[in-house]
């Protein structure tokens, strides 16, 4: 399968996977394209202009000056030593894997595919994806995996926010169709990866990304249960997480909060669950943790009323300001944020409702722009109830305390006082 060609990678779809892994290819020293259906995303790339939050204004001018390039044009995959699909895969509005966009990736690739080239699928997925559904699709047109061509999946590991451990540093799991196809993976990510481990094959590759999820979901609900009953017997749950934490072996700490949000923990239990079901078998830990979890808003919208109730005050009419709509703390992406669902719940009961988030310029629930408070200090000061969802480092939680009149803090992250009840 040896063959020149004229480009490194080519890597399909620039979100918050792709881009990081064309800025460490190309800093590697690569010939990277970026594939991608958006015109925007291509266009605004191409001018040196970022979209992910990551991922600098400079850093993609860095990567244009090092021969990056984005089209939306697959003709580009004929050209490519290796291509990595980086496409989201969302739930269907019945919770089952939506695959639309590897579908569509699969296909441009079975297009323009070329004996010698390396097909990576880094999506999150089903356990068997790889093998029974790209893989026959690639091999539609006559060419073989492991013969002509390589194909391995590898889970994307971006935690989107985090300044210790990004893609260079984090090791990365490949898993091949064939022994041959796992070396190929593991050379093209030794290139600007720092450790590299290698699974069985492709089926324990797509099932360590599900695990690593489905393992933090758990212990989420877990601990988002305790808190539903901790207050009731007089318990400070937040305390005893602290004291927990405290054994140097056998745990590690979770913590509760308004709910689960993002690309990953609110929808890749999903697909092992859909995985689980397909085979006739109940998979009831992860569904019963996704009720739990799925509970959280109501329980802050109930608390909330509870609070206002204390005060002599009616849901209805009370001015409530939610601080950080955003589903991770420093970050703009509100995919999944329970903030929206805590949004609507409380637009439903009738609250006077206003947001606080230097990260979201704007923001509209159940087509309702709500109104946005510059200052969070003065906002608290304002409101009937403060409800803190998410703590971005520009919030100043030390005074917020004592400038709020009442503060309901869901993240555990302000001290003792008066004004203040946790979740």
């Amino acid at each position: 399968m040896n063959r020149r060609f004229s480009v490194d990678l080519v890597i399909i779809g620039l979100g918050y996977v792709g881009l990081p892994l064309a800025r460490a290819a190309s800093a590697a020293g690569l010939k990277v394209v970026g594939l991608d259906r958006s015109a925007p995303v291509v266009q605004g790339l191409n001018a040196g202009s970022s979209h992910v939050d990551d991922i600098s204004d400079a850093d993609v001018r860095g990567m244009l000056d090092r021969g990056f390039r984005a089209v939306a044009s697959p003709e580009v995959i004929a050209d490519a030593a290796a291509v990595v699909i980086c496409v989201p895969t969302p739930l269907t509005e019945h919770g089952a894997p939506n695959l639309a966009a590897v579908d569509a990736a699969v296909a441009d690739i079975a297009a323009h595919l070329t004996p010698g080239t390396l097909v990576v699928l880094e999506s999150t997925t089903y356990p068997g994806t790889t093998d029974e559904v790209v893989r026959p699709r690639l091999e539609a047109g006559g060419l073989r995996a492991g013969t002509d061509f390589h194909l391995a999946f590898s889970p994307e590991r971006i935690d989107p926010g985090n300044p210790r451990y990004g893609l260079e540093n984090t090791p990365k799991v490949v898993g091949g169709a064939t022994p041959d196809c796992t070396k190929a993976a593991r050379a093209l990510y030794e290139r600007f990866v720092g450790s590299v481990v290698e699974a069985k094959g492709t089926r324990e590759a797509e099932m360590a990304k599900l695990l690593e999820n489905t393992y933090r979901h758990v212990n989420i609900a877990l601990v988002n249960e305790m808190a539903m009953f901790c207050r009731e017997i007089d318990v400070d749950l937040w305390d005893a997480i602290r004291c927990a934490s405290s054994k140097p072996f056998g745990f590690a700490p979770f913590y509760p909060g308004p709910g689960v949000g993002g690309h990953c923990i609110p929808i890749d239990p999903n697909y092992l669950s859909y995985k689980v079901r397909s085979l006739g078998i109940p998979f009831r830990f992860v569904e019963l943790a996704q009720e739990i979890n799925q509970r959280m808003p109501a329980h802050v919208v109930s608390r909330a009323a509870d609070l206002l109730n204390q005060q002599g005050k009616p849901i209805r009419g009370s001015r409530v300001l939610l601080l950080g709509v955003t589903y991770k703390p420093d970050i703009s992406d509100q995919r999944e944020s329970p903030a929206m669902d805590v949004a609507e719940l409380l637009l439903e009961r009738g609250a006077d409702l206003s947001y606080c988030d230097p990260r979201v310029p704007e923001w509209t629930v159940e087509g309702v722009a709500v109104p946005r408070v510059e200052d969070h200090l003065a906002g608290a000061g304002q409101a009937d109830l403060t409800i803190l969802l998410q703590q971005h480092s520009e919030f100043d939680l030390g005074p917020l305390a004592d400038h709020a009149r009442l503060l309901f803090d869901t993240r555990g992250r302000t001290a003792d006082h008066p004004q203040v009840v946790r979740l």
